[in-house]
Formats: structure tokens, C-alpha cells, sequence
């Protein structure tokens, strides 16, 4: 087995990862000593509620509250742990406290998880990476505390608190309340929707950008490019979302900034969204869509995907070259970005007719929504996730992990590059 790992590469070794921490964990969630005494659940219901722990996505076809005992639920948290830093970075990170040394072939699946350009410092990042995860969720845990143990004893309190802070900086829309109400009880909560959304955004926007913004010293000037353009177009999608949802649906600013938050691959609700209307839904699957930012704990094609994507649509329709914030976007990253988003389109579009097959009777926006939040690794649902049949919760956990792995990384783990033996001549074909 370890030999046959050793001679894959770092996409399969990654990819391989994932599904065996998946399985793992739908057979944890289903052993006595995980369920509560007198509830029934499914194989096929832990399946498919690993698949969204480790894929960072909240989905659920059952409630985590009132489903799964302490043991249950802190196995669920440990999965969106895992899921959100990255199971190679949490395996590195074992190896690390046991005192070994990480390889050359360990450092490359490191650097292609966690998105590097290089491997060189990749030790001190990884390390940097465990301090800030706790750093923010611990700051979010005690902040949460001080909402929850308003309306639980302490202890189960304290609990919930260090549940919902994993769940939402890792970007993962999971909760234990119990009776799928998610965080409807706390729609005008201030305090606690402004934890819930410091810890989304700060887990969205990357490390990279984080450990960008602390070296620097919140000094813009001195930023990155990557980091620019990540904060920038976070920015804008938050405020445009916030403004959209406010006018699409009849809600309080603080509910419309909320899901403008929320839908950039968390998916923390405080509203039923199957009371609300098709414009609403549609400003979400959009968010869910673009999702959050590379090397961070979120999905969806990513907001730097996105930017370059317009950017590369701006400079075919002016005729000018591909800049922002006076650097030049690298050649070639425009056809990446619009790879990721065909193949993105591709998958979304294919989910929602299989699910619509497999599932007549569901209406095509409802349909769309689900799977553009699995893809977008987000747990927004209009509710239709417990009637799905397991044809289509097949489908939908297949959606998760592509999504959670990336388009991309999903379509190279086939890939074999021999290198192009001929060369053909340049034909002509009219577009547009």
C-alpha cells in the first residue's frame, strides 16, 4: 500500500487522501458509541455527512444535533478539521510532533496542497498555519461562549462554542442545535452574526493572504498582488451580495450581510431559504459559485480565478494587456481561470440533471441551488437535502469532493503528460 502511494503523485496522493479520510470517518459516524441511543441512520446518511465534514461544506441529510451522541459530534468536528486545514497539512503535522522528517516527495504534496509556488519555507508555513487556526478559533470559541451560555448550561455552552467556531472558520456550515434550525434562533444576534462572519472571512481570504497581511503589517502599499486582489474582490462580492440580497428579499441589513458572508462557502443560515424567492436564490448561487480564495478553507472556482477571468475578458474587449495594481497578470493564468470555470459550469450543470432525473419532482432552481453548494462547498440548501433518494445523495457527495479538491486537480489526477510528438499546421475557425 505505501509503496503504490509513494510511486503516485502529489494530485492522486492528495485526491486518495481525502476519500480514504471520507470513508474513515462514514464508518466512525455510524458506530454505536457515535449515534444517539434510539435513532436510526443510514450508511448511506454518514456517507454523506463525512463527505461534507471533510469537504468543508454542511450539507446534511441528517441533523448532527440530534443524530449524533458528544463522541459522534466531536468525530464530526474533527472531520471539518481535517477537511478545512487539508489532510495532507494534518498529516505533515503529525509526522512533525512525532519527531520525523518531512521528504522531498512529502514537501511536494505539501506544496501542491497548500497551493505554493515553491517549497522552500514550506515547514515554517505549515507550522504557522496550526498557530493561526488556533489563534482564530480560539478567539472565536470564547466569543461565542459569552452569546451561547446565555441560553445553555455552561458546560454545553462551552461546548457548541468550540464546535461552531471549527465549523465556521473552516468555512463549514455545520451545527449542533439540533431540529436543522441551524442559526435561525440568533438571526438578530449581532454579536454572534459578527464572530460567525469574522470567523468565515478570515478562514476564506487564505493563509497566504493572512500571513501577507500580519509580515506586512497591514501596510496595502506593501501587499502582494495575490493579496490584493483577494481582498479587493472579497470586498466588492460581500457589499454587492449585501445589497442585492437586501433588495431581492425582505430582510434586515444585518441578515443580507449575513448571507452575503455565508454564501461565500460557509453556509450558516439565518433564514429558511426555501421561503425565499428565485432572485434571492439566484444572488446566492452566484456567490457559492465564485466562493472564496485560494489556500484558504473554502471552495467554489475562487475569487482570484474570478478576477483574472474578468480581466482577461476586459483586455480581449479593449485590446490592452491583463494588469491590476500595477503588475502585470502572469500569461497563461487567464486560460486557467477559464478551464476552472468550464469545468466548474461542467460539473454544476451535470449534478443538477442527474439530481433532476433521479429527482422529478424537486423544481430546477432548488436542484441548482444544492448542487451549486456542494460544489461550492457551501451547505446552503432550500431543504431538500433529507428527501433526496440515494441516487442523488450519491451524486451530490461525488459534487462535494471535485469541489473541494478542485476542478482542476480532479482533471489531473487522469493526466499523463508524454509530451506532443506532432505538430499540426494552424487551421482557421470564426468565433463569436
Amino acid at each position: 500500500m505505501f509503496e503504490f502511494i509513494k510511486k503516485q503523485s502529489p494530485v492522486r496522493v492528495i485526491a486518495l487522501g481525502f476519500a480514504l479520510v471520507i470513508l474513515l470517518g462514514s464508518v466512525l459516524l455510524i458506530m454505536p458509541f457515535s449515534v444517539q441511543e434510539g435513532v436510526d441512520v443510514a450508511y448511506i446518511d454518514t456517507l454523506y455527512t463525512s463527505t461534507s465534514a471533510v469537504c468543508v461544506t454542511g450539507l446534511i441529510a441528517t441533523d448532527a444535533g440530534d443524530t449524533f451522541t458528544f463522541i459522534g459530534q466531536f468525530i464530526l468536528m474533527l472531520l471539518i478539521q481535517v477537511g478545512g486545514l487539508g489532510v495532507t497539512s494534518v498529516g505533515a503535522g503529525i509526522i512533525l510532533a512525532m519527531g520525523r522528517k518531512i521528504n522531498l516527495k512529502e514537501r511536494s504534496v505539501l506544496q501542491e496542497a497548500l497551493n505554493l509556488d515553491s517549497a522552500q519555507g514550506i515547514l515554517r508555513f505549515l507550522k504557522s498555519i496550526f498557530l493561526m487556526t488556533l489563534c482564530f478559533e480560539g478567539a472565536g470559541a470564547a466569543l461565542s461562549f459569552l452569546v451561547f451560555v446565555q441560553d445553555y448550561p455552561p458546560l454545553r455552552a462551552l461546548w457548541i462554542s468550540i464546535f461552531h467556531s471549527v465549523a465556521a472558520f473552516n468555512n463549514s456550515g455545520f451545527d449542533i442545535l439540533g431540529n436543522y434550525q441551524n442559526l435561525i434562533p440568533y438571526r438578530d444576534n449581532v454579536p454572534l452574526n459578527l464572530i460567525t462572519c469574522g470567523l468565515i472571512i478570515f478562514g476564506g481570504i487564505g493563509f497566504l493572504v493572512i500571513r501577507d497581511v500580519l509580515h506586512n503589517r497591514f501596510r496595502w502599499k506593501k501587499f502582494s498582488m495575490h493579496t490584493k486582489v483577494v481582498i479587493s474582490v472579497s470586498a466588492v462580492l460581500i457589499v454587492v451580495g449585501a445589497v442585492l440580497l437586501k433588495l431581492t428579499e425582505d430582510i434586515t441589513w444585518l441578515a443580507a450581510f449575513f448571507h452575503s458572508v455565508s454564501a461565500r462557502t460557509a453556509g450558516f443560515s439565518t433564514y429558511a431559504l426555501g421561503e425565499w424567492n428565485s432572485a434571492g436564490l439566484l444572488v446566492l448561487i452566484v456567490l457559492m459559485f465564485i466562493g472564496a480564495s485560494p489556500g484558504s478553507t473554502g471552495g467554489g472556482i475562487k475569487t482570484s480565478t474570478f478576477f483574472v477571468l474578468l480581466q482577461g475578458i476586459k483586455s480581449a474587449a479593449t485590446n490592452r494587456g491583463e494588469k491590476a495594481f500595477r503588475y502585470s497578470i502572469p500569461s497563461g493564468a487567464f486560460r486557467k481561470a477559464a478551464v476552472i470555470t468550464l469545468i466548474a459550469i461542467s460539473v454544476v450543470l451535470t449534478g443538477t440533471w442527474l439530481t433532476m432525473v433521479f429527482e422529478p419532482q424537486l423544481r430546477l432552481v432548488d436542484a441548482l441551488f444544492e448542487l451549486t453548494s456542494a460544489f461550492g462547498t457551501v451547505g446552503l440548501s432550500t431543504g431538500i437535502t433529507t428527501t433526496l433518494g440515494v441516487p442523488a445523495k450519491l451524486v451530490s457527495i461525488l459534487t462535494m469532493y471535485i469541489g473541494r479538491l478542485g476542478p482542476l486537480t480532479i482533471a489531473s489526477v487522469w493526466y499523463f503528460d508524454k509530451g506532443e510528438r506532432v505538430r499540426y499546421p494552424e487551421g482557421n475557425i470564426a468565433i463569436g
